[in-house]
């Protein structure tokens, strides 16, 4: 195996750096957040970070980097308390990842790719129409990580819309029948064609 320590990490080029290291914490989830802005312009954009924080209440958290730089989502949901988390499926794969390059505020990924919004049940945010897993959030906190700028969004799940096809009679969302997708680094998507579900586990 290659090793690299603190000090190997901080000395490699830039581009390998970051590609290790985000890579290196294996697969994570892949989404595309919607957001719509005070004066109506739509937002979308791919984060890798989404996680599950608890089920009662329902929180999920995301990773905003630092705002250093102009962050249309980030500014979205601190306005409108409202945002929008859709998986990224087999079918979209390329149009979602272009969602990560930097437009100017006033423009809309939407126009500039081939994905859809979806409004529904009075949702302020746009959906992404054919997502299999679909999520509205309220905007519940941030938390600042001093460590190196980055902000914990948290949010509420407020409506969950999940395809019939996916939902298992226990309430497991099966993600591979959805061709749903993780992503391995910043850039290699990876979608599941298989599931090994285990009983709940008790000492031996």
């Amino acid at each position: 195996m290659i090793s690299y320590s603190k000090q190997n990490i901080e000395e490699l080029e830039h581009l390998f750096k970051i590609n290790l290291i985000n890579s290196a914490t294996g697969y994570k989830s892949a989404n595309l957040i919607g957001t719509r802005s005070v004066n109506g312009q739509e937002n979308i954009a791919v984060f890798s970070s989404v996680i599950h924080l608890g089920s009662s209440p329902a929180l999920l958290g995301f990773i905003c980097r630092p705002t250093t730089v102009p962050r249309h989502t980030y500014k979205n949901i601190l306005e409108t308390k409202t945002y929008t988390i859709n998986h990224i499926h087999l079918d979209i794969l390329e149009d979602a990842h272009h969602t990560s390059a930097k437009y100017p505020e006033d423009i809309s990924e939407f126009s500039k790719t081939n994905l859809k919004p979806e409004y529904k049940n009075n949702c302020k945010a746009p959906f992404l129409k054919g997502a299999p897993v679909q999520l509205e959030l309220k905007f519940i906190e941030e938390i600042a990580i001093k460590a190196n700028g980055t902000i914990m969004v948290i949010g509420e799940i407020v409506n969950l819309y999940v395809n019939k096809e996916l939902l298992q009679k226990d309430g497991l969302i099966d993600l591979s029948k959805g061709n749903v997708a993780a992503i391995n680094g910043l850039d290699t998507y990876a979608v599941a064609k298989t599931n090994k579900r285990f009983a709940y586990q008790r000492p031996k």
